[in-house]
């Protein structure tokens, strides 16, 4: 999608408000993104218009847009019945809404195409009424479309080192396409072209490791334009299928540094963030983050319940220079299965709690907000290389390039330091913190970070962090 000329002027002034009397700002690339996880269409058009896009956030990840089976539960969206635009996430007509005010904001709109499979169940009605059995799906699918698996007794997976079992045999009772026939591919492909039609950008492939890299790579194929390809490649220690297997389809999410973050950080040992790109694939093809609505509910990551390391964790993610980071927004849950707020089978419109230690559950969290400043730092830096790393204690930072400077405190404790820097001299403000509704700040009011003769002192918070770029300087 071509950002609005006008929206790419005022960022940078709007990020540089603080120094009218300085250096010209620098021109922005908006990289970072936000999976907006189980927020209806409603809510994510007026996020966009709102906060995403004035504050630097390059795209949106959205959860499946396409009708499903009924239900509560939040896995009920990975559970197609047709390809109509219909769920309980919103309308056809609401969804091209959203992708067009997104559009106008700058942020591009990236759909989550669930195409390996369709429901696990053995029929039913769908949310948009359709009605449907197990492996019959009327005017789109009938048996013949699906794998049959015969390598185990149920037909479920049961061995995920056995790649044919991974990629025919089904998951969890989900109904396995055959996305190796040409009237498969032709049919999904078709769904993913009506998505681009209303404006979509790009498609994260779900369960693409369950699919190979070749029946995704001839799907996508298919498509018309050239969306962004995302694929769910999750590695496994001495597993036949690997991300690095489908890159010829486009880029993958890159498992492996959420899971190293959530080692590295409760372990105090911040400064590795920077090896994080050993043994992964190129940082152009990665898609990196912290939690996922899949990992915040199985452990295997930091969540918003571990505060603090969250925090520290998605600083560092921002901060070093490998891949596209993708933030992560959902909503507070004691039973792993449990959907957000609905009414009578909708997802009622988004309010972002109060921030607190012990949230309700359903609760709309918007942990986004509180890193919003970090994601305008990383349009400033774009892909300045790393540079003049240092550690003091449990505390490590880095620059840049010449354009930005960050550092992490991983302790319970503030720390003072003092580090060289490439920055030039001047006065300049903390980027890092919330900046949006309803906790906007002024950042410049609460003192600058003075950079002279290649040095600063930092004031780091107890597990935070300090970011400093080139358009947010003191007047």
């Amino acid at each position: 999608m071509r950002r609005p000329l006008a929206l790419l002027l005022a960022l940078p002034l709007a990020v540089a408000a603080c120094s009218p009397a300085g250096p010209p700002a620098v021109d922005t690339t908006p990289t970072v993104g936000v999976q907006l996880f189980q927020w209806p269409w409603r809510s994510v058009a007026k996020e966009c218009t709102d906060v995403l896009g004035p504050h630097g956030v390059g795209f949106v990840l959205l959860s499946p847009a396409q009708e499903h089976i009924e239900g509560d539960q939040w896995w009920t969206s990975y559970q197609p019945v047709s390809y109509q635009l219909e769920s309980k996430l919103g309308t056809r007509e609401e969804f091209a809404q959203m992708v067009e005010a997104c559009g106008d904001a700058g942020v591009d709109v990236i759909a989550d195409a669930v195409i390996n499979h369709m429901a696990g169940i053995d029929g039913g009605v769908g949310v948009a009424g359709t009605e449907f059995e197990h492996y019959e799906y009327p005017g789109l699918y009938g048996r013949d479309d699906f794998h049959t698996c015969s390598l185990t007794v149920s037909g479920d997976i049961e061995n995920y080192l056995d790649q044919q079992q991974v990629q025919e045999c089904e998951l969890v009772n989900l109904a396995d396409l055959d996305t190796g026939s040409d009237p498969v591919r032709d049919t999904i492909a078709a769904y993913l072209d009506d998505l681009t039609s209303l404006g979509v950008d790009g498609f994260r492939i779900d369960a693409a490791k369950h699919m190979s890299a070749g029946d995704v790579e001839a799907i996508v194929g298919r498509l018309q334009g050239d969306p962004r390809i995302i694929s769910e490649v999750i590695r496994g220690s001495g597993e036949p299928i690997q991300p690095e297997d489908y890159l010829d389809a486009g880029a993958v999410f890159a498992f492996q540094v959420a899971k190293d973050l959530a080692g590295i950080v409760p372990g105090g040992s911040v400064h590795r963030a920077v090896e994080l790109r050993d043994g992964e694939v190129p940082s152009d093809d990665a898609y990196t983050f912290v939690t996922n609505h899949d990992t915040e509910r199985n452990g295997q990551t930091l969540s918003s319940k571990d505060p603090d390391e969250f925090r520290v964790a998605t600083a560092l993610l921002i901060g070093i220079d490998y891949g596209t980071p993708v933030l992560y927004s959902g909503y507070a849950f004691s039973d792993r299965d449990a959907g957000p707020p609905s009414s009578e089978g909708r997802v009622e419109d988004v309010e972002c709690a109060e921030p607190s230690e012990d949230p309700a559950d359903g609760a709309w969290l918007c942990q986004h907000r509180d890193v919003l400043g970090l994601a305008e730092w990383a349009a400033v830096v774009g892909d300045a290389p790393v540079a003049n790393m240092w550690r003091e204690g449990y505390a490590v930072g880095w620059d840049r390039g010449e354009l930005g400077l960050i550092a992490v405190n991983d302790s319970s404790r503030p720390a003072t330091v003092r580090v060289s820097t490439g920055l030039p001299d001047g006065e300049y403000c903390d980027a890092a913190g919330p900046v949006a509704p309803p906790t906007t700040r002024d950042r410049c009011a609460e003192g600058g970070v003075v950079v002279e003769d290649g040095a600063a002192e930092l004031q780091l918070p107890a597990m935070g962090a300090v970011a400093l770029h080139v358009n947010l300087r003191a007047g």
